[in-house]
């Protein structure tokens, strides 16, 4: 595959569960291919066909007995595989890669809220991900109780709404308060260490305000002027 003269760009949006990333990745990535660029939207766990499968597995409340160790070498067997099939290339041919999630969910959700901390993430982050880092994440801060109920509220909708013996990806939701107090804080630790990166938004607003701060900190930290002007 020929390399792009310029290498694309990686943005990653973290959060809690339901803080609305998935509705803001759209929305950027939209305005980002008005401007004149090539967007490609993934997330993760999932975006690819191996990773989906691992995704179900993760997600799902029938997995159950999962130890955090399984739980953190799923995620990045996921990951491993998104780099190789989905992110590298879209790179290496220029593209702007937005991603619903990456490494920063691990340390913050196995790290932080299964207490296996850091240091393991980040180093099978360096062993199979190659040390590879977004350019930009954007890290939306949420209310918890508000974030949590949304998310529950909007997988059991898509639970009823599908044929039966679908899975849910209501795992995480049945989680304590005290459990997403710790990904909060480890996300918020993140931010506090990589403040070159990490970029926290507060999403607390409507969604139309956290969609323009969104757009206002991707142009001015990636230096995107618009390809159509």
């Amino acid at each position: 595959m020929p390399t792009h003269p310029h290498r694309g760009k990686f943005i990653t949006l973290e959060g809690l569960d339901g803080c609305g990333k998935s509705t803001q990745l759209e929305r950027l990535a939209a305005v980002l291919r008005a401007d004149g660029f090539s967007v490609v939207t993934t997330r993760e766990p999932g975006g690819t066909e191996t990773g989906e499968k691992i995704r179900k597995l993760l997600l799902d409340t029938a997995t159950s007995g999962l130890s955090p160790l399984s739980e953190l070498a799923l995620m990045f067997a996921s990951r491993a595989q998104h780099i190789k099939e989905v992110i590298q290339p879209a790179l290496a041919e220029g593209r702007i890669v937005l991603c619903d999630r990456f490494t920063d969910s691990s340390e913050a959700y196995q790290g932080g809220g299964r207490k296996l901390g850091s240091e393991a993430v980040l180093a099978l982050h360096r062993i199979l991900c190659g040390g590879l880092q977004p350019e930009l994440t954007i890290l939306m801060d949420s209310e918890l109780a508000a974030s949590v109920d949304r998310a529950r509220r909007r997988n059991q909708a898509r639970t009823a709404g599908s044929s039966s013996g679908e899975s849910d990806e209501n795992r995480f939701e049945h989680e304590s308060r005290a459990f997403f107090e710790r990904v909060r804080t480890a996300y918020l630790a993140i931010a506090a260490r990589e403040p070159q990166r990490v970029v926290v938004v507060d999403a607390r607003g409507t969604a139309e305000d956290t969609h323009k701060q969104i757009v206002e900190i991707v142009r001015r930290k990636l230096k995107l002027a618009a390809k159509t002007a």
